[in-house]
C-alpha cells in the first residue's frame, strides 16, 4: 500500500516538472504565466549565486584598459604586421575574446562600459557627444565606478571621457572617479592637446580633476597617461584598498603623430599612415608592458584582473584594418563592431585559451561589480551579464542576444513597414544578434571588405572596389554570424521566418526606449569664452532642460507638438519600459529557440 502511495506521488512530481519544463521552454507562454515568472526568477537567483562561487575571495584590483579605433586586424595575434608581443603574451596567458562586441563609435562604447546599458536605455542612441552640445551621461543612472566606490574601491580614470561635460555634474568626478587626469572630448592633439569642433572653434583640452591643466602638455598622451597610471600604483597601498583604473587612451585615433623612433621598425611598410598607425598600437604595447611591470613591482599582480578592449572598429583610410571583417569604425557590420579583447589574471581559473563564447561590452558592469563583492540583478534595468563565470571557468555565456543599437534620427530614403513584415519600419537603423543569427534594417553604414593597405598611398576611389552593389535597394539584411563572420552570404531571402523572429525582437525592443537625447549647439561652450580651453559652460544652479520628445537631426530642432497629457504620456511611457523591460528578460528564450 504504501508503495503505491509513493508511486503516486512520484508520478505527481513528475507531472508538475513536465508542466513546469513546458513553462520555461515556450517564449510564448512565459511572458504571461506568474508561475514560469517567478522560476526564471529563480534560474537568475542560481545564476548569480553560481557566479558568486567563482569569485576571488577578496576584491581585486581591477585596471580596464581601452584604446581607441583599434581594429580587429590590429594587434600581433591576428595580424602579422603589428608587433606587439607584450599585448600578445598577455592574451595567451589569460583568456582571449573572439566573440566580442563593442559599439561602432566612442561615446556609444563608453555609454555602454559605464552605465551596462543599451544606448536605447539611456537616450544616447544616435551619433557621439558633440563637444559644444549641452548633454552627457544621465545623471540618474548609478556608474559602474560608483558602485565599484560602494564596494569600498578606489577609483581613477585616465584619458579620454567623450560622455559630455556641458555642466560640472557630467564630469568624471562626479560620476565616480576619486581622481581624473585626461582630455574631455573625442579628439586631441597627441602633443598640444588641442582640440577642435570643425575647423576654427578650437581649445586646450587637457584636465586634472575638475580644473584645466594648463602646462601638463608636451608629451605625447599615451606615454603622458601610462606615467600618470604608474604614479597611481606606486603612491597606492596595495593590501589596505582595491584599486580601479580605468586607462581610456586615446590611440590610435587619429591624428597620426607617434615620435619617429617608433616608425623606424615599420620603415618597409608601404603605405605611410599604416606605418604610423602600426607604430601607434607599438606605443601602446610597451605602455601596457611599463603598467604590468608596476603592477607586479608594487605588489598588485597576484590579486588584480587586467581587462583590454577596443572601444569600436577601425578606420581603413587612416591607417586601420578590420580585415577579413566587413565594414568600418562607424557602421553595424562585424568591422565596426567586432573588437579586440581580452582578460589576463592570476585569477582565472582555466587561463591560456580562446574563448568563443558571447560577450558584450554592457557586460563588463556587472562582472567587474560581481567580481568587487557587489550584487548585480538584471532587475536594476541592466542589459550586460556577469559573464565571470565564462571567462574564469570556460561556463556558458548567459548571454544569448545582443541588441547593437536602434537609432530613430538615422533613417534611409527606402523601406517600408512593409518590407518589415508589418513588425518593423527598415528605414530605421538597427541591428540585433540572437543567437547565430544577426538582422540588420535601414542603413548600416559602407559594406566593404578592405584588405591591409600595402600601397604607398591608398586612394578614396578604391574604397569601393569590392562593395557589393545591389540589383534593387535593400533596408533589411540576414546572417549567420557564426558561419559566416565576414557577412559574404545574406539570407534575409532564404529565412523570412527567422526574419521576422528578429524584427519582433527590435520592436520588442523599441518599446522600451526612452526617446534620444541630441540637442542643438550651445554657443556658450565656445573655448574663447571659457578661457581658451574646453570645460563646462553651464552653471550648477542652471536648471536641467526636459529633453523628453526633443530630437536634434542636421542642424535643425524637432519637436512633438504639445499636448496636455504630454505628462501623463511620459509617466506611463516609463512604466511601460519597466514592463517591457520584464517581457524582454522573460522572452530570452528565443535565443536558444533560433538556433
Amino acid at each position: 500500500m504504501s508503495t503505491l502511495i509513493e508511486l503516486q506521488l512520484l508520478l505527481k512530481w513528475m507531472a508538475l516538472f513536465v508542466l513546469f519544463g513546458l513553462l520555461i521552454l515556450s517564449p510564448r507562454t512565459s511572458a504571461s504565466c506568474s508561475d514560469a515568472r517567478s522560476s526564471r526568477e529563480d534560474a537568475e537567483r542560481f545564476r548569480v549565486e553560481q557566479a558568486a562561487a567563482f569569485r576571488p575571495k577578496r576584491p581585486p584590483h581591477i585596471i580596464f584598459i581601452l584604446t581607441d579605433d583599434q581594429g580587429f586586424n590590429d594587434i600581433g595575434y591576428h595580424s602579422r604586421d603589428i608587433r606587439s608581443p607584450t599585448l600578445d603574451k598577455l592574451a595567451s596567458e589569460g583568456v582571449r575574446l573572439e566573440n566580442y562586441y563593442v559599439q561602432p563609435l566612442c561615446t556609444p562604447s563608453r555609454s555602454q562600459l559605464i552605465t551596462g546599458r543599451y544606448q536605447i536605455h539611456t537616450g544616447l542612441q544616435h551619433s557621439i557627444i558633440r563637444p559644444r552640445q549641452p548633454s552627457c551621461l544621465p545623471l540618474d543612472v548609478v556608474t559602474l565606478p560608483q558602485r565599484l566606490q560602494e564596494a569600498g574601491y578606489s577609483t581613477h580614470m585616465v584619458g579620454k571621457w567623450h560622455l559630455g561635460f556641458y555642466r560640472k555634474d557630467c564630469l568624471p568626478t562626479r560620476r565616480g572617479f576619486h581622481t581624473y587626469f585626461g582630455s574631455l572630448t573625442g579628439s586631441v592633439d597627441y602633443y598640444t592637446y588641442g582640440s577642435c569642433d570643425g575647423k576654427s572653434l578650437c581649445g586646450f583640452d587637457l584636465h586634472e580633476g575638475e580644473s584645466v591643466a594648463w602646462g601638463k602638455g608636451g608629451k605625447y598622451s599615451t606615454h603622458l597617461y601610462t606615467q600618470r597610471v604608474r604614479k597611481i600604483l606606486a603612491t597606492h597601498d596595495s593590501t589596505s584598498q582595491p584599486l580601479f583604473i580605468f586607462l581610456s587612451l586615446q590611440a590610435v585615433h587619429t591624428p597620426l603623430k607617434p615620435p619617429k623612433e617608433y616608425i623606424y621598425p615599420y620603415r618597409r611598410m608601404g603605405n605611410v599612415p599604416r606605418r604610423k598607425y602600426a607604430a601607434m598600437v607599438s606605443i601602446v604595447d610597451e605602455a601596457v608592458r611599463n603598467i604590468t611591470y608596476a603592477l607586479r613591482k608594487y605588489g598588485f599582480y597576484r590579486n588584480s584582473v587586467v581587462i583590454f578592449s577596443t572601444d569600436n572598429g577601425a578606420q581603413p583610410l587612416t591607417g586601420g584594418s578590420n580585415w577579413p571583417l566587413r565594414g568600418c569604425k562607424g557602421t553595424y557590420w562585424e568591422g565596426g563592431i567586432r573588437g579586440v579583447g581580452f582578460v589576463h589574471s592570476p585569477l582565472i581559473r582555466h587561463r591560456r585559451r580562446v574563448s568563443r563564447a558571447l560577450i558584450h561590452i554592457t557586460d563588463w558592469y556587472p562582472t567587474l561589480v560581481g567580481l568587487a563583492g557587489g550584487n548585480v540583478s538584471q532587475h536594476q534595468g541592466l542589459d550586460g551579464f556577469d559573464v565571470w563565470p565564462t571567462i574564469s571557468e570556460g561556463k556558458e555565456s548567459p548571454r544569448m542576444e545582443i541588441l547593437h543599437n536602434i537609432d530613430p534620427l538615422h533613417r534611409r530614403s527606402w523601406g517600408s513597414l512593409k518590407d518589415g513584415y508589418g513588425l518593423w519600419d527598415t528605414t530605421v537603423q538597427a541591428a540585433i544578434r540572437v543567437g547565430d543569427w544577426k538582422l540588420l534594417t535601414g542603413d548600416p553604414g559602407h559594406g566593404d571588405w578592405v584588405p591591409p593597405q600595402v600601397l604607398t598611398n591608398f586612394p578614396s576611389s578604391w574604397w569601393h572596389l569590392e562593395r557589393q552593389i545591389e540589383k534593387k535597394r535593400k533596408s533589411v539584411w540576414l546572417f549567420n554570424v557564426t558561419g559566416d563572420p565576414c557577412e559574404r552570404h545574406d539570407l534575409a531571402a532564404h529565412r523570412p521566418d527567422v526574419v521576422k523572429e528578429l524584427l519582433a525582437r527590435l520592436a520588442l525592443y523599441n518599446r522600451t526606449a526612452i526617446p534620444v537625447r541630441y540637442p542643438p549647439d550651445d554657443t556658450r561652450a565656445n573655448p574663447s569664452l571659457n578661457g581658451g580651453a574646453w570645460r563646462p559652460w553651464v552653471s550648477e544652479d542652471e536648471e536641467e532642460e526636459n529633453w523628453d520628445g526633443i530630437y536634434y537631426k542636421r542642424g535643425k530642432n524637432r519637436k512633438r507638438k504639445k499636448c496636455r497629457l504630454c505628462k501623463l504620456q511620459s509617466f506611463f511611457k516609463k512604466l511601460n519600459l519597466k514592463i517591457m523591460s520584464k517581457q524582454i528578460q522573460d522572452s530570452s528564450a528565443i535565443g536558444h529557440h533560433l538556433q
